[in-house]
């Protein structure tokens, strides 16, 4: 549950879902569970589920998705890791991704679906980040860092990022999400 403001109130639901029995994935059990979460991200396909408790709009949350990969540019540059070139090679994306969100409400318990695709076995092809009904964005740094965003540092849900990390310590409820 994403909560906002010093009165707590509820905002939405999120869902974090990965496909935990991909051969390539071979989760470390020495590794923190930030890395696993990383390694995750980085090397399957990924499904983030948003559930609003309350009706807002497309615009609303494309604004803080917009929000959050500027942040997460700028880290990169912090970083070292986002290059001046790799940097101006996302800004179409990014303005693709603005574009993809209707400008109507969200209902209240209507599910918002957002896939990570697994990375492609082809060195030439990318990622995509599909928001289901909506449209996509075909491009690796922007699909990865969507997904994160919401599990690195001040993220947004921070009782989603303990619970996903909770459940990759417990290796018993890894395999019992497997099943």
């Amino acid at each position: 549950m994403r909560t906002v403001s010093f009165l707590g109130i509820k905002v939405y639901s999120i869902g974090f879902y990965a496909d935990l029995q991909n051969p390539e994935l071979n989760l470390s059990s020495c590794a923190t569970a930030d890395q696993k979460i990383e390694h995750l991200i980085r090397r399957t396909a990924c499904v983030l589920r948003i559930v609003p408790t309350r009706s807002t709009s497309y615009s609303h949350l494309r604004d803080g998705f917009m929000r959050s990969l500027q942040k997460r540019l700028a880290l990169g540059r912090k970083r070292g890791t986002l290059s001046e070139e790799e940097e101006k090679a996302v800004q179409p994306p990014l303005r693709k991704l603005k574009s993809i969100f209707p400008s109507t409400p969200l209902s209240k318990h209507t599910p918002l679906d957002i896939l990570l695709t697994a990375p492609p076995s082809d060195p030439a092809q990318t990622r995509s980040l599909i928001f289901r009904d909506m449209g996509s964005v075909d491009n690796d740094w922007v699909a990865t860092e969507f997904v994160l965003a919401y599990f690195e540092g001040d993220a947004p849900s921070p009782p989603l990022k303990r619970s996903v990390a909770e459940r990759l310590q417990n290796p018993y409820s890894v395999r019992e999400t497997q099943s």
